[in-house]
């Protein structure tokens, strides 16, 4: 059982639904409940897909309103016509890209159908009922709180993780350690994805831009995620201890040091090809088996450019 607790979004959604019906009220407009039920449907959980849900609810009941204006008119309130108006509004409404809107405009629907008769006064307070319940919502949706410090948290924690991984790899490669269980690897997927997450929310509470430095950095992240998970298996494949793997995890071990949000990529790839340099000058393998180390050495070096190439690339503002 989750602990209870009440969210800003539901605290926002009983008080907009309560102004809503309050106002279509006092406005004594008939089915005055349906506002905030509008309401309640509209509020969602960023600004932008709270305005895409408004419009498709307000084009649907339009639609609605028109059709159902046209079949009761002709067929009468049987029904008969209610089905029709449905096999026609449906489709209509889903080819019209608002499909989210339909349910809300069924009950409009429904209420034209109860009263029997149609008029300028019963559509203005179905309009009316529209306008208030589509409007407090958007009201209430103006303000979202600031997720900066969520998201902050969300960079520090991976981070260490990315520490935590790459220091393992050091304890692997030079210290021949294999006690590692591999859980910050699964715990870092899983707070990638959440920031991921959290930074397109935080995109579409601003209008004005597409992309936000977090998302931006947490993308980053998630291509250099994607390169330490193909270095894993190679790594625990290493079964012998040379020079060349010493120097290596001695690297990683720097990396590990290195992992901050500034961008130091430059200095570390530097490193790398003085490092790349000195392998190539070094005696040849005598054997298959140091053969077959040295070569998956190589590729773990090459991965670790990679890895830090997409760091390079990263441009460095807030974050």
């Amino acid at each position: 059982m989750e602990p209870f607790k009440i969210g800003y979004r539901t605290l926002k959604t009983a008080l907009g639904a309560a102004a809503a019906i309050w106002i279509a009220q006092m406005l004594e407009l008939e089915f005055y409940s349906s506002a905030g039920i509008l309401t309640i449907l509209c509020i969602k959980i960023t600004k932008k897909r709270s305005l895409i849900s408004s419009w498709e609810r307000i084009l649907a009941c339009l639609i609605g309103i028109v059709i159902a204006s046209v079949i009761f008119s002709i067929i009468g309130y049987h029904p008969a016509a209610l089905a029709l108006l449905f096999l026609l509004f449906i489709p209509v409404a889903v080819s019209f890209k608002a499909k989210e809107g339909i349910i809300t405009s069924s009950v409009i629907i429904l209420h034209l159908y109860s009263v029997k008769k149609l008029s300028w006064d019963i559509i203005s307070n179905e309009l009316a009922l529209i306008a208030i319940g589509v409007g407090t919502a958007l009201a209430a949706n103006l303000y979202m709180p600031s997720m900066e410090r969520e998201l902050k948290k969300l960079q520090q924690e991976i981070e260490v993780k990315f520490k935590l991984i790459f220091h393992e790899f050091y304890l692997y490669l030079h210290l021949d350690s294999h006690d590692w269980d591999g859980k910050e690897i699964t715990e870092c997927a899983a707070l990638i994805k959440k920031a991921k997450s959290l930074a397109f929310r935080d995109v579409e509470n601003h209008f004005a831009r597409y992309e936000n430095e977090y998302y931006h950095y947490f993308k980053m992240r998630e291509k250099q995620f994607e390169i330490i998970e193909q270095m894993l298996p190679i790594i625990s494949s290493i079964d012998k201890s040379y020079i060349q793997g010493e120097k290596l995890g001695l690297f990683c071990e720097s990396l590990s040091e290195g992992v901050h949000p500034g961008n130091t990529a430059v200095l570390f790839l530097n490193r790398l090809q003085q490092m790349r340099h000195e392998f190539r000058e070094m005696p040849l393998p005598k054997t298959r088996e140091e053969f077959e180390t040295r070569s998956k050495l190589f590729f773990l070096l090459n991965e670790v450019e990679q890895y830090l190439e997409i760091k390079k690339t990263f441009k460095k503002s807030d974050v």
